[in-house]
């Protein structure tokens, strides 16, 4: 596995990849630590980080990257679900919830959400909560900074 830290607007970032160039985690630096076992090299991330470039620059609406997110089956479909959520647009947990085919499931949907490896490219910043933003593992001011850049209501 690769790992390298990107500066962007938002703060730094931990990208890791594995040695077929597919990403599998994209985390804030504050909240995650690359493993002992990974390689520091920015040489491999080289298209993942020019996209994010242009997505901080407001040019990239959607990203072309390969992507291996590692959860459970139900993680991963509230993932792909979340790919679908258009830029500059929000849902609630509840309609996420839904889109899975878990229309009671909000809470579970939440901790799916909040369990996202690849965050900014699967746009899980882009669920709030009825009520408010809600919660964010960059954190809710994060969470606000994307949100206000793609043009998105951030809720309260």
């Amino acid at each position: 596995m690769y790992f390298c830290t990107h500066a962007t607007p938002v703060g730094p970032i931990i990208l890791v990849m594995r040695e077929d160039g597919v990403l599998t985690h994209l985390q804030f630096a504050h909240r995650f630590s690359p493993r002992h076992d990974w390689r520091e090299s920015a040489a491999p991330f080289a298209q993942v980080r020019r996209q994010l470039d242009e997505y901080f620059a407001g040019v990239r609406r959607s990203f072309d990257v390969a992507l291996a997110p590692r959860g459970t089956p139900f993680q991963r479909r509230v993932w792909r679900a979340l790919l679908s959520i258009p830029y500059g647009e929000t849902i609630t947990y509840g309609e996420l919830a839904r889109r899975v085919g878990k229309p009671r499931a909000a809470r579970a949907v939440g901790a799916a959400n909040g369990a996202n490896p690849i965050a900014i490219i699967i746009p899980c910043h882009r669920v709030v909560a009825a009520d408010g933003i809600g919660g964010y593992g960059g954190g809710p001011e994060i969470k606000r900074e994307l949100l206000a850049l793609e043009g998105a209501a951030a809720g309260t």
